[in-house]
């Protein structure tokens, strides 16, 4: 690889001086590298509009400012901000590695708390010893009255959850077309295996190798004592209908990112995505050895 494109957090310390350090060590090596300003730019008028009135940095990555023929995205900040990207730069095929610069990332490949194991990351890119691994998305559709209402692609889960706190939710799940079971929760996570590790594992689903193709049905603090998570192959169909009496009590949330209001009736349609993110791997490590290392750096944050 010798074409780079650097995406930064903002919002993590340290991310625009290791977005630097890397540039300065790529180009003098004979490398390109394009670093996305900080100030990243929103998809459209109305998200710039949006995300200025709050104050804040605009989070979204316009595939439009990649150049054409960028081989690799760096992301510096954590699996947050590699997931935004990979969201961003769907359907683009262009394989995205992440630096972590905070205590614990699943996702990401390397650590800031050390500059050679950064550097050792570049000189294995450029060197080509890495390998590419395809993690599957999900497509969420949400139909109205029979109709599209709208739809999105998550990398980590889809969420269903209240808008508000006291509010209970009351939801029928179909599988294939064919009626599975009801629910009353606090919300509902349909995870890929990449975001086993994630909202999943909080609300006590359990973790799948990042290789496998499924997806994962997890309640969220169901009203219920038989509340346990399913596991459905990825070519199954998932659709959830949403009851009870409430037109805004409760949202859609693609990987914490974009959320969709769901009124009473509204089915959302969950199904594998034929848009795959596509994650640089360097090191031959199990996903054994990961989770190893990843419970133990869980361990030592509580401590």
């Amino acid at each position: 690889m010798r074409h780079f494109y650097l995406i930064w957090n903002p919002r993590k310390a340290g991310t625009e001086q290791m977005a630097r350090t890397i540039e300065t060590y790529l180009k003098d090596r004979g490398c390109f590298c394009t670093v996305r300003d900080g100030k990243a730019v929103a998809d459209t008028p109305a998200e710039q509009e949006s995300e200025d009135s709050e104050g804040g940095q605009p989070s979204h990555t316009a595939l439009s400012q990649v150049p054409a023929d960028v081989e690799c995205v760096i992301t510096l900040g954590g699996d947050g901000t590699l997931i935004r990207a990979a969201r961003d730069l769907r359907g683009s095929g262009i394989p995205l590695i992440g630096v972590n610069m905070g205590n614990l990332g699943y996702l990401t490949q390397a650590g800031c708390r050390s500059d050679s194991e950064v550097k050792q990351m570049l000189d294995d890119l450029m060197a080509g010893q890495f390998q590419l691994e395809k993690r599957m998305m999900l497509k969420g559709s949400i139909y109205r009255r029979g109709k599209l209402a709208g739809e999105d692609l998550a990398l980590n889960e889809i969420l269903i959850t209240r808008r508000e706190m006291p509010k209970i939710l009351e939801m029928k799940i179909l599988v294939n077309g064919e009626p599975l079971t009801g629910y009353k929760a606090d919300g509902m996570i349909i995870a890929t295996p990449t975001g086993s590790t994630a909202y999943n594992l909080s609300a006590g689903g359990p973790i799948v190798a990042p290789a496998a193709q499924m997806m994962i049905l997890t309640p969220i603090c169901p009203h219920e004592l038989a509340g346990r998570s399913i596991v459905f192959s990825a070519e199954d169909c998932i659709e959830i209908e949403i009851l009870g009496h409430d037109d805004k009590a409760q949202a859609a949330v693609f990987d914490g990112d974009a959320a969709v209001s769901l009124r009473v009736g509204d089915k959302l349609k969950i199904e594998r995505s034929q848009t795959e993110t596509v994650l640089v791997k360097l090191k031959e490590v199990s996903f054994i050895d990961n989770l190893r290392s990843k419970l133990a750096g869980i361990q030592e944050v509580r401590a």
